[in-house]
């Protein structure tokens, strides 16, 4: 102990020599005689007189005044108000200790100035101090108050968070265990939102386990926060054991917010009795006497729909009317949507005549949802009405909302019509995107018009705009026109170039080019490139590709050998795998000898 004092005294003593210039003066910790004008310099703070202050004090050392200062038991506001204008009008090159900051943090943590403690490190951590977060805990440890040292380290991690530097409040909010400091919900919080943003799901589970072991007492935003961490993670089990959590370690029982994240979890998991947990969860909420609120509702009705489940949607929604919860636009925009993605367009329809008579206005969302609908089921009138019905109520359509337009008018033929809506999507100030020319150069593909799609590639290509989505409607063209060599050709000059990376897609289309054209041969190179140059294996839809080739060839022991190849792999066949075996094989006389399949096969007539 004596060595460390000894140790601490001659490091002091080095740091007051250094302190005697003005060039670079540093505050620190050295004692200084007390002034006896400590009076008549506070007076002048507070009235802020500066010019006189600096007249006052024009032969004294800032550093020393405000050590007095912080000494002499002044009002810590006036001492604030000095290291303020001190820090402002640094004049004199003056770099304020560390040490000597948190010494003036303590006096106003002692007189219960919190409020300017948080606003001043916000300010501190806004100006990207240099700083570790090390160095600023050691000097917080100078004071031997436990409880104010864990009231400044609490206000330092939540000005942290708040100020997204998610990654220092996570080291303070560590180190601040190290000291053994008491932190509190309130920056835990913060800091676990801003961790949850940045997807940073470990670490949110790091701070909510350390809360449990410091006995920092979780309130139920904190416990909604860890839950929604592990919902977005897919680990509903554990999402489930926090909510256990809650009764014995919360001060009040799970919410609505509490279940709905877990429901929502439920509903975007995927995979099969997905809605049956989530209508679990439901019904455990009525039990617990915890009401289901609007977006309890609107989350079950958009998993229903989503999981295929129409009348499960429309059941959610008739006990949503039951019980007096007025659905919002939310609400109809999930029915409209998934009635449009069914292709129940009329029924849609007539949803957005009750939804109007409800008093609900419609968005964008609505009418692009209906836009897309009528789109998609050939009904071009329909979707013209309800464009012009769009920017008849004043809302401005989207490069989304012209584009179905596009779309639709290029799979139906109609590309000069397709072109014209680009024409007034211009003009109205919206700029193409790369799905407006994938469009149109589709419509241009399927009409055979290459020479045209080519051109408008080269434009968009002008502009470094085009996806791997536009060279495979390019490629794709070619090959259907019989030159699978020039789709050959914007793989190795394009894609490349353009720094995309070709998926399974992109070989397929040109294996397929290849069969079609009966060179089976250049198929193989091109299967050949895929696994050793892109160490892509062949999946399903490319064994597919290479079995209707050599079985259209007659090449039926070969394309037997790539059947069980493709079994040998674990790879599953598809619907369309059992359709090519049969067309193309068993119906022309040759039955492959593969044992356990061969009912299968049989039966997928």
């Amino acid at each position: 102990m004596f060595i460390k004092s000894f140790a601490v005294r001659r490091k002091l003593s080095r740091l007051s020599r250094l302190c005697s210039s003005y060039s670079a003066t540093t505050i620190t910790n050295t004692p200084y005689p007390p002034r006896d004008d400590v009076a008549l310099i506070a007076d002048l703070i507070e009235k802020q007189h500066w010019p006189k202050l600096r007249l006052h004090v024009k032969d004294t050392n800032p550093n020393e005044l405000f050590h007095q200062l912080i000494s002499s038991n002044l009002d810590p506001d006036l001492c604030l108000r000095y290291y303020t204008w001190l820090a402002t009008n640094n004049h004199r090159n003056i770099s304020l200790s560390l040490e000597l900051t948190f010494k003036l943090l303590h006096s106003l943590a002692n007189a219960k100035r919190y409020s300017k403690i948080r606003s001043f490190l916000d300010g501190f951590v806004k100006k990207r101090s240099e700083h570790s977060v090390h160095s600023i805990l050691h000097a917080i440890s100078l004071c031997d108050n436990l409880c104010v040292n864990s009231i400044l380290a609490d206000m330092l991690v939540l000005a942290y968070a708040n100020n997204s530097r998610f990654e220092l409040g996570l080291e303070a909010f560590k180190r601040a265990g190290y000291y053994g400091y008491k932190l509190s919900s309130l920056s835990c919080k913060p800091l676990m939102v801003a961790l949850l943003k940045e997807k940073r799901f470990a670490d949110v589970e790091f701070v909510y386990r350390e809360m449990i072991r410091r006995r920092i007492q979780p309130d139920v935003f904190a416990f909604n926060v860890v839950i929604n961490s592990f919902c977005k993670r897919g680990k509903m089990s554990k999402a489930k054991d926090v909510m256990e959590d809650m009764k014995v370690y919360g001060a009040s029982p799970p919410d609505v917010v509490s279940y709905n994240t877990l429901i929502d979890g439920y509903c975007k998991l995927g995979g099969m009795g997905k809605m049956y947990k989530a209508d679990g969860v439901l019904k455990e909420m009525v039990e617990s006497e915890v009401s289901p609120n609007l977006t309890t509702f609107n989350i079950l009705i958009d998993g229903f729909w989503k999981d295929g489940n129409y009348s499960g949607s429309m059941k959610v929604f008739k006990e949503m009317l039951d019980q007096d919860v007025k659905p919002n636009v939310v609400t109809y925009n999930s029915l409209i949507n998934g009635l449009c993605s069914v292709g129940k367009v009329s029924e849609a329809t007539c949803m957005h005549d009750k939804m109007v008579s409800a008093g609900v206005q419609p968005d964008l969302i609505t009418y692009n949802s209906l836009i897309n609908g009528f789109c998609k089921n050939g009904m071009m009138k329909e979707a013209l009405d309800m464009f012009a019905s769009l920017k008849g109520r004043g809302i401005v359509p989207t490069a989304t909302t012209y584009n179905m337009l596009i779309d639709a008018y290029c799979k139906s033929g109609k590309v000069e019509d397709g072109f014209k809506v680009k024409e007034e999507m211009e003009r109205e100030g919206i700029v193409p995107n790369v799905e407006t020319y994938n469009c149109l150069i589709g419509g241009l593909c399927r009409n055979g018009n290459m020479e045209a799609a080519k051109k408008l590639f080269d434009q968009l290509s002008s502009k470094g705009l085009p996806d791997l989505v536009t060279y495979h409607i390019l490629m794709d063209g070619y090959c259907r026109k019989g030159e699978t060599r020039k789709a050959a050709m914007l793989l190795r000059e394009g894609i490349t170039k353009m720094g995309l990376k070709p998926r399974h897609l992109t070989y397929n289309i040109l294996m397929e080019g290849y069969c079609k054209e009966g060179n089976l041969k250049g198929a193989g190179n091109v299967r050949i490139q895929m696994e050793k140059e892109r160490r892509l294996r062949m999946n399903v839809a490319s064994y597919n590709v290479l079995l209707q080739g050599y079985s259209q060839k007659g090449k039926m022991e070969e394309a037997n050998r790539l059947l069980n190849e493709m079994l040998e792999k674990g790879l599953i066949p598809n619907r369309i795998t059992y359709e090519i075996v049969k067309a193309e094989m068993v119906d022309k006389g040759f039955v492959p000898d593969i044992e356990g399949h061969l009912f299968n096969v049989s039966t997928k007539s």
